[in-house]
């Protein structure tokens, strides 16, 4: 069956070059020195080991605004995003597509960087952090950006990435936390009732939302639970299938993207986080239309350029 891992991650050749002459600390950063991640030809040959995967790539984890000026972070996310959609048209065979790098320090900017993406890229949507020292990005000075990607109906990716000081624990807690905490304060801010279609996609499952789905009928009410099943979630828990039908029980079949983390989850930057997902979701008890749904159909009614 074919698959479509939605959260796939890279760190292109030009935009680490650029990037660690503008700010040398991330060299220091799993993104910058994992060769899975910087060297095509590595990171090619662990993805021929799942001739059935196509990936939609998304830069690292290295957020623009922690770590440079606006100035510069808009010319490095042209070179980043030039980079991730060329990738996609040179190599259809590995990759679905690719979601943009928008920083946000320059909302003016992001919102022309995200058009660029969407537009004259074809790009199937942006990536964007969390964070924990920064403003929450259901902040009003931040709504143009999601407003240029429902109004080119394409999704925002969104990827924790709380300061090392903040998450010592690797964001092993601390990252599904502010993926919650997001998702709240989205639902909160009236993001669905301005933009009822907009696809967001959380990573890894959507965090701590499905475990507390009681707290959120509790505190929040029926109607606010029903809008955080608006979000979609991946399934890159590096193989939980117990926590997957948390997720499906919660958002259900329709709104879970199969996503693996790739090539990040094994921490000895191989496969192995595509292969516990796989077996993860092979062993979820649903109905085999439902699988392929979270395989490929969702992804494919989401973004629709491939059967």
């Amino acid at each position: 069956m074919l698959k479509i891992d939605v959260f796939a991650h890279i760190t292109t050749t030009e935009y680490l070059k650029k990037f660690t002459q503008t700010a040398p600390e991330i060299s220091k950063r799993s993104e910058a020195y994992r060769r899975s991640m910087t060297d095509y030809d590595i990171r090619e040959n662990l993805m021929r080991r799942h001739p059935d995967v196509l990936q939609i790539i998304t830069m690292g984890n290295l957020p623009l605004e922690r770590y440079v000026s606006a100035k510069d972070a808009v010319e490095l996310a042209r070179i980043g995003n030039e980079e991730l959609a060329e990738l996609v048209i040179r190599k259809p065979g590995l990759y679905y597509g690719a979601a943009g790098v928008v920083p946000l320090d320059d909302i003016k900017a992001g919102v022309e960087i995200t058009e660029h993406c969407l537009r004259d890229l074809h790009m199937l949507g942006i990536q964007l952090f969390t964070s924990l020292e920064t403003p929450s990005l259901a902040d009003p000075k931040y709504r143009p950006v999601f407003a240029k990607a429902a109004e080119y109906d394409r999704a925002v990716w969104i990827h924790p990435a709380s300061m090392t000081e903040m998450n010592p624990d690797r964001g092993m807690f601390s990252w599904p936390y502010d993926s919650a905490r997001f998702m709240f304060e989205m639902v909160k801010s009236g993001i669905y009732d301005e933009f009822p279609d907009i696809k967001i996609i959380i990573h890894h499952a959507g965090g701590m939302a499905a475990f507390f789905r009681g707290r959120i009928m509790t505190l929040m009410g029926a109607r606010a639970e029903e809008q955080f099943k608006n979000f979609y979630v991946d399934t890159a828990l590096y193989g939980n299938t117990p926590a997957l039908m948390l997720a499906y029980d919660f958002f259900g079949a329709r709104h879970m993207l199969f996503g693996t983390d790739a090539p990040m989850g094994a921490p000895w930057g191989g496969n192995g986080d595509t292969d516990s997902t796989i077996l993860a979701v092979d062993k979820m008890p649903i109905p085999e239309e439902e699988r392929e749904l979270i395989y490929r159909g969702n992804a494919t009614r989401l973004f629709g350029i491939l059967t």
